[in-house]
């Protein structure tokens, strides 16, 4: 039988098309989108628990000590997560890592479910949150960007590419709590369903993301006595000149401005603390998506101006923060969460930009979880202030402090990096 095809008949697909077409029978612009659902869910499901911290206090008479627990223990989980999926991701492939980190958040969501009833629950329902978020968000990142870009996405920008995911983490991050803390407040059995409308969106965003294909480049075995590449050692040394100071700040500020600042001036709001929490997790992460078209306007400018504005407005926030603290004014603190918020916005596009313009293809995923890692360092920020304040330093100063060295932090990255293209 002949293999040749008449000019004027229409091809049939089989497989050694595929090795010469590999544009895929769906539009590919769907693929980026279908798995950055997957960084929604695990962004809801981060923030989902911390607009309840007051609640497990008032509901369930957890002591205070034990709420500020549970919420280190999800960091605790994190970076194993991060350090490990990072790396499994680049050496088995975006998609499984992916995938699997998706129902350890499944798993982690029923467990916190279950400890309404059993409270010895919440510890390994907290770890595991962690855990499966730092993985999912390590390999989930890559295959959001690998996905975004050609030859799977033509029409997206490569810096739309680098932001999408985490563009979709902070729309989990704001909707997560407010949804929990509206439920809590109103709902009955309200530590259980709370937790309701994750298990829905998770489902929904495995079952989107199922069928999106794998994007890790193919390994190439290296030539035998080559040195290591000149640009991934510049790469690397960029990565530690302009990222590494950057990073801490992108969740330090969004933490002060939810977790901290909440505490601090609800003492007037009996009986509301759950919906003020709730908002102000919503107002952080939000205010950081506002900002996105003016840090896509900045990034054109100069490749560094996210990472010095972000500074500049977190150390505005603070600034707003301290007088916030001092008259104990809810809603003067709510204004300083957005400004914070902007600032992580700013500075998470700029750590998400500058990682996938110096990471090789087949390292992105170790390099973005080493970002994520150093950015959630930040998150240990509201247990420092509470140890200062406990030894005797006044928070409005704290703030004030955390201020000015972020104009410190900021004068020192414009340095490091003057000279830099």
């Amino acid at each position: 039988m002949s293999s040749t095809i008449k000019p004027s008949a229409r091809p049939e697909p089989f497989a050694g098309d595929r090795t010469t077409d590999p544009a895929p029978a769906p539009p590919p612009r769907r693929y980026g989108r279908r798995v950055a659902l997957m960084m929604l869910a695990s962004g809801w499901s981060a923030n989902q628990f911390s607009a309840l911290l007051g609640a497990y206090r008032t509901e369930m008479g957890l002591s205070e000590s034990a709420v500020t627990g549970l919420f280190a223990v999800y960091v605790i989980g994190l970076i194993p997560g991060l350090l490990t999926g990072g790396p499994l991701a680049d050496r088995c492939g975006r998609r499984p890592v992916a995938l699997l980190a998706l129902v350890v958040n499944l798993l982690s969501t029923c467990l916190l479910m279950a400890g309404s009833a059993a409270t010895w629950c919440l510890l390994p329902g907290r770890f595991l949150t962690g855990l499966g978020a730092g993985a999912l968000l390590a390999a989930g990142s890559a295959w959001v960007k690998e996905l975004s870009s050609p030859p799977y996405d033509p029409t997206t920008s490569p810096g739309t590419a680098a932001k999408r995911s985490g563009m979709f983490v902070s729309a989990g991050f704001a909707s997560g709590g407010l949804i929990a803390s509206l439920i809590a407040q109103w709902a009955p059995y309200p530590m259980l369903t709370a937790y309701l409308p994750h298990l829905v969106l998770a489902i929904g965003a495995g079952a989107a993301a199922y069928g999106a294909p794998e994007s890790r480049p193919a390994r190439t075995r290296p030539t035998e006595g080559a040195a290591p590449a000149a640009p991934e050692t510049f790469a690397r040394a960029r990565f530690w000149r302009s990222v590494l100071p950057v990073a801490p700040w992108v969740f330090a500020a969004p933490t002060i401005g939810f977790v901290t600042l909440p505490g601090l001036v609800d003492g007037g709001m009996a009986g509301w603390q759950t919906v003020y929490a709730g908002v102000a997790t919503a107002v952080v992460p939000g205010a950081g998506l506002v900002v996105q078209p003016l840090a896509r306007h900045l990034a054109t400018r100069h490749r560094l101006a996210n990472g010095v504005a972000g500074l500049l407005v977190i150390a505005a926030g603070l600034t707003c923060a301290a007088p916030a603290a001092a008259a104990e004014q809810p809603w003067l603190a709510l204004a300083a969460a957005a400004i914070l918020g902007a600032g992580y916005g700013l500075t998470l596009s700029f750590g998400l930009t500058e990682v996938a313009a110096l990471a090789p293809r087949a390292h992105l995923a170790r390099l973005t979880s080493l970002f994520w890692t150093l950015a959630y360092t930040g998150m240990f920020t509201p247990y420092a202030l509470a140890a200062l304040f406990s030894a005797g330093l006044g928070v409005p100063a704290l703030l004030g402090a955390g201020a000015g060295l972020a104009v410190l932090v900021c004068a020192v990255f414009g340095l490091l990096n003057r000279y830099g293209r």
